[in-house]
């Protein structure tokens, strides 16, 4: 018999990324990337979040850990794709006028 953890406060559909029930905006990845770049612990990112509640910053830590090649995986694709579109996009006015000024 195969039994299947649930995670409270968090909603995992299938092919999509992982969520917090109470707010679907909120990516499980999006909560682990404070915790990854800045070191923060889940005390810190509610500090910085107000709108997270504790109990849904463990659970998505919890997820994380139990599932940590899936969330590295989200994360590594979503900074390729901001990698290409910082590529793609078009230098801004200001930063044209700087160049030539040979400021940038």
């Amino acid at each position: 018999m195969t039994s299947q953890i649930t995670y409270p406060h968090i909603e995992k559909p299938e092919s999509q990324p992982a969520y917090l029930q109470r707010l679907p905006r909120i990516r499980v990845a999006q909560i682990v990337m404070d915790y990854l770049a800045y070191g923060w612990s889940v005390e810190e990112i509610c500090r910085q979040h107000p709108y997270l509640h504790p109990a849904e910053a463990y659970a998505a830590m919890g997820y994380y850990f139990d599932h940590q090649e899936e969330i590295d995986s989200e994360i590594s694709a979503e900074w390729e794709q901001a990698q290409q579109s910082k590529v793609q996009a078009t230098a801004s006015p200001f930063v044209v006028r700087m160049k030539a000024k040979g400021l940038l």
